[in-house]
């Protein structure tokens, strides 16, 4: 029982270090040199400051003085948007603002080319964005298209390439044809009140968006049409910083920069921040097939570690039981619902009911415990927590997650009710479940019938499960009533399933028979 327990432990570390490894290169680091650093909410010497408007900051966005010791450790980190938005690129961005959030960055900017996608990932993102504390910029790198510039409407503020383009927001359907009317109204007026909700700290910048999406809609400003009825607005540079109003602000870009870097130098300072840059990688696609599957690979993973505790040795049920549910981890880490912490407290749970069942049987509170780690880590994996909000027991968080725990344990309950109907009687069932012979192999095929009545030795003690020897061969083993030191002869009542249900042979006045009765060296006392 020993090398299975250490096998199982021992695979459970190595499925640790490899998602520590895999978490380390999903994202690449770029340090800058530390000098200092302009503040925030002011524009700094250079191309961007003819263009930077006076713009309120976000609520929770931080001012930092260019004086204090602050404002030579910015901490800015870059997320890419790339191609069409759908699940993958809602998994790098919030995975990114998540270890933005765990790092302290003080900025994340947005590195946006895209030619849109799909609305439901578009209001996630949208939602994340506004979890982030700090200040958000979002740099048009070449294209933020219909739902790219919804996205880039929740941002403190927005620069363009100098050959970006920005608009053309209208929604329609996947395949690019018109959305009925009544259903049209609907989705604009709530994507609509959505992108007012997040640009409080610039009410123009509501219209312009609007300009992109609604072709009814004219926006008119210091009695100039800019997009007249009928169309949709799309921005170039040009336009997006020429100045209207008084006093005179840009429509909505706050300026025009090469490159990302040269946005941030010339309004940080050069050098004065630290640049990290998240990459998207294959691994996102992979999560999403992978969390569409999620239930089915927790219940075989729970299945299969079911069926391995049960079975002498450590063999292919434990392999396959736990990477199925590494791989409910990784999907989950990679979507950016979670850390590597849950899948810490699944390790330490399955150490907790393997103390259990192969060193401490009968405790009872070490399986207890380490049931109650696994299934709740298991939860807690699939939860969108934020680093930076107390944790809620909500519907909004929990429900999700728990439908897909439920849906898990329900197929692991189903897919051993199915092995108990039909394998008992069949040759794996014998080989895998009750033959375990002392060294740990499989022994042969037994009949029903031919343990019931036989006379054995307790090999571990009975709490009430272990391991009896019968003429030199290892059974699992459950005592009816009570419980058996190690040593003491059992006699064999019936078989179950999982093992076999053994009594404790008393003699008529009270004392144990040793005549005939085998010892844990498989020979007989007299």
């Amino acid at each position: 029982m020993l090398p299975k327990a250490l096998s199982l432990i021992g695979y459970v570390v190595l499925l640790l270090l490899g998602a520590v490894a895999a978490k380390s290169q999903t994202q690449e680091a770029r340090p800058a040199v530390v000098a200092a650093a302009q503040p925030v909410d002011a524009p700094a010497p250079g191309p961007l400051a003819a263009a930077a408007p006076a713009v309120a900051s976000a609520e929770a966005a931080p001012s930092v003085d260019a004086n204090s010791p602050l404002a030579a450790q910015l901490k800015v980190v870059v997320i890419p948007i790339r191609e069409a938005i759908a699940k993958p690129t809602l998994y790098v961005v919030r995975r990114g603002l998540k270890e933005a959030i765990e790092r302290a960055a003080d900025m994340v900017v947005i590195d946006m080319d895209t030619p849109g996608g799909e609305a439901g990932a578009m209001l996630e993102i949208m939602e994340a964005l506004d979890k982030f504390p700090g200040k958000k910029f979002t740099y048009v790198n070449s294209e933020a298209i219909s739902a790219g510039a919804i996205i880039a409407s929740v941002s403190d503020e927005i620069y363009f390439a100098p050959r970006g383009v920005m608009g053309a927001a209208d929604v329609v359907t996947g395949s690019g044809a018109d959305i009925p009317a009544a259903m049209k109204r609907k989705i604009d007026s709530y994507i609509s009140a959505k992108i007012e909700s997040y640009t409080t700290h610039a009410p123009r910048r509501a219209e312009v968006i609007k300009a992109m999406r609604l072709p009814e809609f004219e926006l008119k400003l210091d009695g100039q049409v800019i997009k007249e009825k009928g169309e949709l607005l799309t921005l170039t540079a040009e336009k997006a910083i020429a100045l209207y109003g008084e006093p005179p602000t840009p429509l909505l870009a706050a300026g025009v920069a090469d490159d990302v870097e040269s946005l941030l130098d010339s309004r940080l300072g050069e050098g004065g921040y630290t640049l990290e840059r998240l990459d998207a990688t294959w691994s996102e696609q992979l999560a999403v097939w992978l969390s569409a599957i999620v239930p089915v690979m927790l219940g075989l993973g729970l299945l299969a570690l079911f069926i391995e505790f049960k079975t002498p040795g450590f063999g292919i049920f434990g392999v396959v039981g736990l990477t199925l549910l590494g791989l409910v981890f990784l999907s989950n880490f990679v979507a950016g619902l979670s850390g590597h912490e849950p899948a810490l407290i699944f390790a330490l749970g399955l150490i907790l009911v393997a103390v259990e069942l192969f060193f401490l049987p009968g405790t009872v509170v070490f399986a207890l415990s380490g049931v109650v780690l696994m299934l709740g880590s298991l939860l807690w994996s699939m939860a969108d927590i934020w680093p930076n909000e107390p944790i809620s027991i909500s519907g909004d968080i929990f429900l999700s997650p728990l439908l897909n725990l439920l849906g898990g344990l329900a197929l692991a309950l189903l897919g051993g009710l199915a092995l108990l109907r039909f394998l008992p009687k069949g040759v794996f069932w014998d080989r895998v479940v009750l033959a375990a012979a002392a060294t740990g192999t499989s022994a042969p095929e037994i009949e029903e019938e031919s343990l019931i009545g036989q006379i054995g030795v307790a090999a571990t003690a009975l709490f009430p499960s272990g391991q009896i020897e019968v003429d030199g061969r290892r059974y699992e083993a459950r005592v009816a009533v009570g419980t058996v030191d190690v040593g003491q002869p059992v006699v064999v009542r019936a078989r179950r399933e999982f093992e076999l249900l053994v009594e404790k042979v008393v003699a008529a006045h009270g004392t144990t028979p040793v005549a005939a009765v085998a010892t844990p060296e498989g020979g007989a006392s007299a």
